[in-house]
C-alpha cells in the first residue's frame, strides 16, 4: 500500500524524498490520496505536474477537510489554474466556514474566468513606469524590473505574469533605448543594507520571475530547457493556449515513439536573401536550444515563393549557419512536402475548413476586409475549383484557397494556396499553385516532428492558427514559442532596402563590409565566435532588442585580442633614414605574435637603415602632451631595441615633410623614451580599407529622424581606401579572412579581393571604442 501511495505522489510531481516525508504525515497523506483519486476520475491516471502541485497545496494547506472535494473540483476542471488563485480560494473558505458556499461570490474572489486584456496590461504597466520614470531614467537598467512587475501584478491581480513581463520589457526598452556597456556592468554592491531596505529587496527579488538571463551566463546555460520554462518533449499539452483534442494524446504518444523524446527544432529561412545579424540570434536560438538539450535542429528552406528564390541564397544560408559553428541534423525544403501539403489541403476542404475564393489581393488587404462571398460555397464545388487551380485553369490572382479561421490579430480566413506561373527552383513546372507560410509552416513542423517551433515575436499573432490547422487535420501538433527579434542601430537589414542600396551604388553588394548581413560581417573580419558571444550577451529575451553596434564591436575585440597575431603596418608612411645604422646588413628583429603570451610564437622582421613610420607620429614643433617624435624628443622603435633622434627634416617644394634623417642608439633602461612607435622596413605595399558607419542617424528608417528616407541618410565618408599602405613582411602569404592586429592601429582582416601581387586588408574594428561614435 505504501509503495502504491509513493508512486501516486511522485506521479503528482513530488520528489521521492518529499513523497516519503508526506507518507509520514497520516492526515496529509490521506487528504492527498483523496484529492488524487478525485482528480483521476476527471483527468485519468496521468496528472500533469502543475495540477499535481496545486493538489498537493490543497491537501497541505486546507484546514477544513469538508471542503476538499469542492476545491479539488475547481482544480481538476481547470477553473483554478494558479497558486495565486488557490491562495485566494483558501482564504475565502477560511473566512466563510458555513454551508452552503455562494459559488458566484467564491469565483469572483478567486478570479475564476477572469480575462485580462492586452490593453489593460499595457495601461497598467504604463502607469507603473510613469510613477518611477525619473528613477528609471537615472538608474536605467540597474533599476529593479522585478519591482515594476510586482506593482503591475498588484494592479492586475489575475493577469498572466509572463505577459506582464513582456510588456514591461517593451515599455522600458522604448523609454531607455537598448542597453549600453555601462548598463551591462554589474551594479557595485552596497556596503550595507539598512534593515528597512531588506523587505523591499526581498519583494523585488520575489517579483522578478521571468527576468532575462544574466549576461554573464553562456548561451548554452541560458538555453537549458528549465531556464526557458519551455515544455518538455511530449508534454505539448501543458503549454498555455495549446488545444487538446480527443486525438492529442495518441498523436503525442506516436510522436514520442518516433523521436525517442528528443528535442527537435528547425531554422526555416526563406531562400530569397542573405542572412543578417538578426538571423544570427535566430540561428543561435534554434540550433543552440537543441544543442543545449541534447537535441537536433533541421535547416529547412521555406521555398514556397519561386519568384524570389535563387541558388546563391540556398548556398549562402547554409554557409552562414555552418560558419557560426552549427551543423544541421538534416537539410530539408518545404518543397520536399508539396505532395503531402496538397493532399492535406484537399482534406481540409473535405472537412469544411477551407474554400476557394475569387476576391483579389487588394480586396482582402488590411485589418477589416469584407468577408468573402464564397465562404459558404459547397464543399464539392471548392474541391473541383481547387483541382482546376492545380491544373492551370485560372490566371494568377483569379482564385485562392482560404482557411476558415480568425487569427489573433483579427485577420480573417488567411490564404493557404495561391497561383504562380513561375517555375520552381527544385520542382520545375510541376506546380502552378504554391502554399503560403500560414499554411505550410506548422504542417512542415508536424511532418518533421519538431518539438519547439521557435520564431520571432511578430508571429505571436499566428500561434492560434498554428494550433488550429494541425488540429483541423488531426496531425501531430508541435508548440510555437516566440522570442524577441534582434536589431542594431545605424543599420538597415530589410532585403528590399539592401537591394536599393546596391542599386543606388551606396554599397557594392550584399557582402559589403558596411552592412550587417552575416556575409558582410564575415568579410569585414568579424569572427563567428564574437557574433555568438554578442547574442549571448544580449540574452534570451522575449522583448525586441535594438542594440548599439559598439556592443557587437566590443565582443569582436575580445575574441580577436586572443586570436589575431600582431604585425606592424603604416597607413600614412613617412620615410626615415638612419644615418648611423649600426650594421652593414639587415638586423633580424624578433617580434612576439602575442606579446602577452610568448608561448604562441614569434616572427621576424628586418631592420634596415631605411624605415617607415606613421606621418602622425612626427611633429616639427612640440605640442603640450605630445610624446612622440619631435626634434629634441627621441622615441623608441617597438621591438627593435633602438631609440631614434631627429637630425634633419627634408621637405618638398610645397613645404611638406617627405623624409627624416635620424640617428639611432641602443635603448637604455635607465633613460626610457617617452613613447615607442611602430615602424616597417622592406614592407609589403598593400591596400587598406577603413570603414565607418553607413548611416549618420541612429534610426535611418524612422521618418521622424530622417524625413527624406534612409537613402538620404548615407554617410559619404563611410569608406576610405588607402592604396599604398605598408605592412611588415610577416603577413606575406596571408589568405582571405586571415586576421591580424596591426599594432596601435586596430584589427584587420584579409579581403577576398587580395591577389598574389597585392594584399587587401579591411579594418574590422579599432583597438578601442571610438568615443566619437557614442
Amino acid at each position: 500500500m505504501a509503495t502504491d501511495s509513493l508512486s501516486l505522489f511522485t506521479g503528482l510531481g513530488l520528489s521521492e524524498h518529499k513523497a516519503r516525508e508526506t507518507l509520514k504525515n497520516e492526515a496529509l497523506s490521506a487528504q492527498l490520496q483523496a484529492a488524487a483519486a478525485q482528480a483521476q476520475q476527471v483527468l485519468g491516471p496521468s496528472i500533469d505536474k502543475s495540477t499535481g502541485t496545486l493538489l498537493y497545496n490543497v491537501a497541505s494547506r486546507l484546514k477544513d477537510p469538508r471542503r476538499l472535494s469542492f476545491l479539488v473540483g475547481y482544480v481538476t476542471n481547470k477553473k483554478i489554474l494558479t497558486d495565486l488563485q488557490l491562495s485566494a480560494a483558501l482564504e475565502y473558505l477560511r473566512s466563510h466556514p458555513l454551508d452552503p458556499i455562494n459559488t458566484a461570490d467564491f469565483e469572483q474572489e478567486c478570479g475564476v474566468g477572469v480575462t485580462v486584456t492586452p490593453e489593460q496590461i499595457e495601461e497598467a504597466v504604463e502607469a507603473v513606469i510613469g510613477q518611477h520614470r525619473e528613477q528609471l531614467l537615472k538608474e536605467r537598467y540597474h533599476f529593479s524590473m522585478g519591482m515594476l512587475m510586482g506593482e503591475a501584478r498588484t494592479a492586475l491581480k489575475w493577469a498572466d505574469g509572463k505577459t506582464i513581463k513582456n510588456e514591461v520589457d517593451m515599455q522600458v526598452l522604448h523609454l531607455l533605448g537598448p542597453k549600453t556597456e555601462a548598463d551591462l556592468e554589474k551594479k557595485p554592491k552596497a556596503a550595507k543594507t539598512r534593515p528597512e531596505e531588506k523587505d523591499l529587496k526581498a519583494s523585488r527579488t520575489a517579483a522578478s520571475n521571468g527576468e532575462e538571463p544574466a549576461t554573464s551566463l553562456s548561451l548554452m546555460e541560458q538555453l537549458r530547457g528549465e531556464a526557458l520554462r519551455f515544455h518538455k518533449p511530449g508534454e505539448n499539452y501543458k503549454t498555455p493556449g495549446y488545444v487538446v483534442t480527443p486525438n492529442t494524446m495518441p498523436l503525442l504518444q506516436q510522436h514520442m515513439e518516433i523521436t525517442g523524446g528528443q528535442v527537435r527544432t528547425r531554422f526555416p529561412p526563406e531562400p530569397n536573401g542573405i542572412l543578417h545579424i538578426g538571423h544570427a540570434k535566430a540561428i543561435n536560438f534554434n540550433f543552440g536550444y537543441a544543442k543545449a538539450n541534447n537535441g537536433v535542429c533541421f535547416l529547412r528552406y521555406d521555398d514556397t515563393n519561386p519568384e524570389k528564390e535563387e541558388e546563391k541564397y540556398f548556398t549562402g544560408i547554409r554557409d552562414m549557419v555552418e560558419w557560426l559553428g552549427y551543423k544541421p541534423y538534416k537539410v530539408t525544403h518545404a518543397s520536399d512536402y508539396f505532395d503531402q501539403l496538397y493532399a492535406w489541403a484537399v482534406e481540409l476542404i473535405q472537412r469544411g475548413h477551407a474554400y476557394v475564393c475569387h476576391q483579389h489581393v487588394e480586396e482582402i488587404k488590411g485589418h477589416n476586409p469584407p468577408p468573402s462571398p464564397w465562404r459558404d460555397r459547397p464543399i464539392e464545388e471548392s474541391l473541383l475549383l481547387f483541382e482546376g487551380m492545380k491544373k492551370g485553369k485560372f490566371a494568377e490572382g483569379e482564385a485562392t484557397l482560404r482557411m476558415k479561421l480568425v487569427m489573433e490579430d483579427g485577420k480573417m480566413d488567411p490564404v493557404a494556396y495561391r497561383i504562380k506561373y513561375t517555375p520552381h527552383h527544385r520542382t520545375g513546372d510541376k506546380w502552378c499553385i504554391y502554399p503560403t507560410y500560414d499554411y505550410t509552416h506548422c504542417l512542415c513542423d508536424s511532418i518533421e516532428h519538431i518539438t519547439h517551433s521557435l520564431c520571432t515575436k511578430e508571429f505571436q499573432a499566428r500561434r492560434s492558427s498554428y494550433f488550429w490547422l494541425c488540429n483541423a487535420l488531426d496531425v501531430y501538433c508541435p508548440v510555437q514559442w516566440e522570442y524577441g527579434r534582434l536589431n542594431l542601430h545605424y543599420a538597415v537589414v530589410s532585403k528590399r532596402k539592401i537591394i536599393q542600396l546596391v542599386e543606388a551604388g551606396a554599397v557594392r553588394d550584399w557582402d559589403d563590409p558596411r552592412l550587417f548581413t552575416l556575409t558582410a560581417l564575415r568579410r569585414r573580419g568579424f569572427p563567428p565566435e564574437a557574433i555568438n558571444n554578442f547574442c549571448a550577451r544580449v540574452g534570451v529575451t522575449v522583448a525586441q532588442t535594438t542594440m548599439e553596434p559598439h556592443l557587437l564591436e566590443a565582443c569582436v575585440r575580445e575574441v580577436l585580442n586572443d586570436g589575431a597575431p600582431r604585425a606592424m603596418a603604416v597607413l600614412k608612411p613617412l620615410r626615415v633614414t638612419i644615418t648611423n645604422f649600426p650594421s652593414s646588413k639587415a638586423i633580424d628583429v624578433i617580434v612576439p605574435n602575442f606579446p602577452a603570451d610568448e608561448t604562441k610564437g614569434f616572427h621576424r622582421v628586418p631592420f634596415l637603415p631605411t624605415i617607415y613610420i606613421e606621418h602622425t607620429d612626427f611633429k616639427e614643433e612640440p605640442e603640450k602632451g605630445y610624446k612622440r617624435l619631435v626634434p629634441g624628443q627621441p622615441v623608441g622603435l617597438r621591438h627593435a631595441g633602438y631609440v631614434i633622434d631627429v637630425q634633419n627634416i627634408i621637405k618638398n617644394a610645397s613645404g611638406q615633410v617627405t623624409e627624416l634623417e635620424v640617428t639611432c642608439s641602443k635603448s637604455d633602461a635607465s633613460e626610457k623614451p617617452k613613447a615607442f612607435i611602430h615602424w616597417v622596413s622592406e614592407p609589403l605595399q598593400c591596400e587598406v580599407r577603413i570603414y565607418e558607419r553607413l548611416f549618420r542617424h541612429k534610426n535611418p528608417e524612422d521618418p521622424s529622424e530622417v524625413p527624406g528616407g534612409f537613402l538620404s541618410d548615407l554617410n559619404l565618408d563611410s569608406l576610405s581606401v588607402i592604396e599604398d599602405a605598408l605592412v611588415d613582411c610577416s603577413v606575406s602569404g596571408a589568405k582571405p579572412f586571415d586576421k591580424f592586429q596591426f599594432e596601435r592601429l586596430g584589427y584587420f582582416s584579409v579581403d577576398p579581393d587580395s591577389t598574389e601581387r597585392k594584399l587587401v586588408f579591411n579594418r574590422t574594428v579599432t583597438l578601442k571604442e571610438d568615443p566619437g561614435k557614442m
